[in-house]
């Protein structure tokens, strides 16, 4: 009967803590469509969202704000859950989504493309491109070789591809450059399709809370796994192109950001006091798609209206938070 209560209990503080966070995230939105380098009345910002209000407040709000906010949480999300998959496949709480090397070849892709002059549908294309022979190049050398080895590939890949961009910047002409830096640095505005972003955050989430106790096996170390009959490196593999999927379609949407896979996990499960994938998956994806939205208002108002790269505003916003949070749980 105690061990039962005890379920039951923690399920509840999850629920509460999930509704917290959800309620949360529904006001970040909200505050991120009414706050701005244009300064807009809420009634106008909610006639021009209802399809009337005046010219000036339909652009704003339909063309500026709700499609990064919407790209905000789509990348957030899909960046926080990537931590948590790669997390729970190393077992190590360094691993995030660029360890893998999907960004920086990604990059690599994009950069290319942009120094060639190309459109944004192109250079976009060629961000798809040079993630999936990342992906390809990681997996046919890590194959059989456990995860250690899956991780060590993709480190000494990163690297590659962070020398290879340092080169191509250097040979960037001037005008194109500062395009460059802001989608390596991370960048909304490249986001032109939002809601791709967004609709496979929320499949996404609801296919890693259906996945929830494989991950927990992974989770719990290669002994575990093997002694429950699980086939270990089709897990693997399955996970790793999963993240590495994630991954590419938050890095097209929105460039290179940084931090979120890192830390939302370690936030998410020092909150929660849980490692329950069942938890930690979909609050997560809240709590990345949230600090993403509310580093992106700082971007747009910091020095308005002049605008920031988002991932640097990420990090500012996500280190502090996450120190003050490791602090208290000691």
């Amino acid at each position: 009967m105690k061990s039962t209560y005890t379920l039951q209990r923690m399920n509840g503080g999850a629920w509460k803590g999930l509704a917290g966070l959800l309620l949360l995230a529904a006001a970040v939105f909200i505050g991120s469509l009414l706050v701005g380098s244009v300064e807009l009345s809420p009634a106008r910002i909610l006639a021009a969202l209802l399809g009337s209000g005046d010219s000036v407040a339909r652009s704003v709000a339909l063309a500026v704000r709700l499609p990064r906010t919407l790209a905000a949480f789509g990348v957030g999300s899909l960046l926080a859950l990537a931590g948590v998959l790669l997390q729970a496949l190393f077992r190590n709480p360094l691993a995030d989504p660029f360890v893998l090397g999907v960004s920086g070849g990604a990059a690599v892709g994009a950069l290319l493309a942009m120094i060639a002059g190309a459109a944004v549908l192109t250079i976009q294309g060629s961000a798809v491109a040079g993630a999936v022979v990342a992906v390809v190049i990681v997996h046919l050398l890590a194959r059989s070789g456990g995860t250690s080895r899956l991780l060590l590939t993709g480190v000494v890949l990163a690297s590659a591809c962070g020398a290879i961009v340092t080169v191509l910047l250097s040979i960037a002409d001037a005008s194109r450059l500062r395009g460059m830096v802001f989608w390596l640095a991370g960048d909304l505005e490249w986001a032109l399709d939002p809601w791709a972003s967004a609709l496979t955050a929320l499949f996404a989430v609801a296919f890693a809370v259906l996945l929830a106790r494989p991950l927990n096996v992974l989770a719990a170390g290669e002994l575990r796994a093997r002694s429950v009959g699980m086939r270990l490196e089709a897990w693997r593999s399955f996970v790793f192109v999963g993240c590495a999927a994630l991954t590419a379609v938050a890095v097209v949407s929105a460039g290179t950001i940084g931090f979120v896979g890192l830390i939302t996990p370690h936030i998410v499960r020092l909150a929660f006091r849980t490692s329950d994938h069942r938890v930690v998956a979909p609050a997560s994806a809240l709590l990345g798609g949230t600090l993403l939205a509310i580093a992106d208002v700082g971007a747009r108002t910091v020095i308005a209206p002049a605008q920031l790269p988002v991932g640097a505003i990420m990090a500012l916003v996500g280190a502090p938070l996450f120190i003050a949070l490791l602090r208290r749980r000691g």
